[in-house]
């Protein structure tokens, strides 16, 4: 039969761990607040020997002013009426010096109910304050640097993509103040074009999946005019895991993107003084065709021998429009011009453009363009790919002072899920 332990060993076994916590001040006062127990936790955190205090008011531990506003009191009769008080604040040392407390006062009543006492729970929390106070300070700091920034739009989106924040970059750049802007969906932002393929949409759910979505694209600003923009959108997530919203990071790059622009024609233009002696040299061959053939056919005219004007027609013909496609693909590289799009066969585009790279890499540098077989017919711009296929065998040149062999090919690729999210692209049939 199990033997039951008596209350009172009970009761010293209680008392031993109380005696015992050094973690907390655990002691007892009596219904006036005088202080009837004392433990190790006590005498640590206010610095009292248990025979310095036992017996003293409890109220000694407030500072003055809460003592002026009677707190001691107030905090027994909330505690007797309601059965608990809680409350932080400062408290007072032996020594004098103020620690940060969490204080929990309990009632404790006899059997019938009467008021025997207190039970008051005392722990510093000094620490945890001075961190969390160095955290929201840490926190002021960094939003008011997020505030003052204007040469960066950086602001807050929730889970859904309404804004929650707004910085002075963003008002500089999108035109709206934060009291026009809080709460809308920042798929305004986005170009009509960018909304009906579902960009906005596609952006937040890449930050979400990978973590941050980045790109670069038109953006409109409150009064409908565009900027050329570099975009960050990162997602953020509570300690366990929570989607808790987005950041959002916006760079106008317009003038950048001009200077850049300003750069390409500049690049065409060198390739286009590049090309001058080869051209010079086709159309001196040209023209001595051309030439050649109206000389024979004069001399032919002279000698009744009009039999053969065809064959010499024909040949000056083939020359005026060799020198023809000379100027046009000429003129095409080196004029700016809207995209016009046209189902257009590369490997017929890159062999056309064989002999045009070799003259403008030099003799240093073979030159080899190797067809596919089954290439897709491609929707593209031919006069801009043409220029887009120059440009970079002008910086393959470049990249080998030396000479070498550069190679221009093409090849059907597919696009699935993952690689289309990569390039920011529509899953589908490319050429590369």
């Amino acid at each position: 039969m199990a033997e039951t332990e008596h209350p009172s060993s009970a009761g010293s076994k209680f008392e031993l761990l109380v005696q015992s916590v050094t973690d907390y001040a655990i002691y007892m006062l009596d219904p006036e607040g005088r202080v009837t127990s004392w433990n190790a936790g006590a005498r640590r955190f206010k610095g009292y020997a248990p025979e310095e205090i036992i017996g003293q008011h409890f109220s000694r531990f407030y500072t003055p002013e809460e003592r002026a506003l009677e707190i001691p009191r107030i905090a027994l009769e909330t505690a007797e009426r309601e059965g608990r008080f809680e409350a932080e604040g400062w408290r007072v040392r032996k020594d004098g010096s103020r620690f940060w407390a969490n204080v929990v006062i309990d009632p404790i009543r006899a059997p019938g109910g009467d008021l025997v006492g207190y039970a008051k729970v005392t722990r510093d929390l000094t620490e945890r304050r001075a961190a969390e106070q160095e955290l929201r300070a840490s926190e002021e700091r960094f939003r008011l640097l997020v505030q003052s920034v204007t040469d960066y739009a950086i602001y807050m989106l929730d889970p859904t993509g309404h804004v929650s924040s707004w910085n002075a970059g963003a008002e500089r750049f999108k035109g709206y103040a934060a009291d026009e802007i809080m709460g809308a969906h920042f798929s305004r932002f986005y170009t009509e074009e960018d909304r009906a393929t579902g960009l906005p949409a596609r952006a937040l759910a890449t930050a979400e999946r990978e973590g941050r979505f980045e790109a670069e694209g038109w953006r409109l600003r409150k009064d409908g005019s565009r900027f050329w923009a570099s975009v960050i959108i990162d997602s953020i997530r509570s300690d366990a895991g929570e989607l808790l919203g987005f950041a959002k990071i916006t760079r106008d790059l317009t003038e950048k993107r001009a200077i850049e622009e300003q750069l390409r024609q500049s690049q065409k233009m060198e390739a286009i003084g590049q090309l001058t002696g080869g051209l010079a040299h086709d159309f001196n061959n040209l023209l001595t065709g051309i030439s050649g053939s109206l000389e024979m056919m004069q001399v032919r005219m002279a000698q009744g021998r009009t039999a053969e004007f065809d064959r010499y027609s024909m040949a000056a013909q083939g020359a005026v429009k060799r020198a023809a496609a000379l100027t046009h693909r000429l003129l095409a590289f080196s004029r700016r011009q809207t995209l016009d799009p046209r189902p257009t066969d590369v490997n017929r585009l890159l062999s056309g453009l064989e002999d045009l790279v070799g003259r403008t890499v030099g003799p240093a540098v073979e030159v080899e363009v190797v067809g596919a077989s089954g290439l897709w017919p491609t929707l593209v711009d031919p006069n801009q790919l043409e220029n887009a296929v120059l440009n970079l065998c002008i910086n393959a040149r470049d990249a080998m002072p030396d000479g070498g062999k550069l190679t221009v090919e093409a090849a059907n690729r597919w696009l699935d899920e993952r690689a289309a999210r990569q390039h920011d692209l529509p899953v589908g049939q490319y050429v590369s």
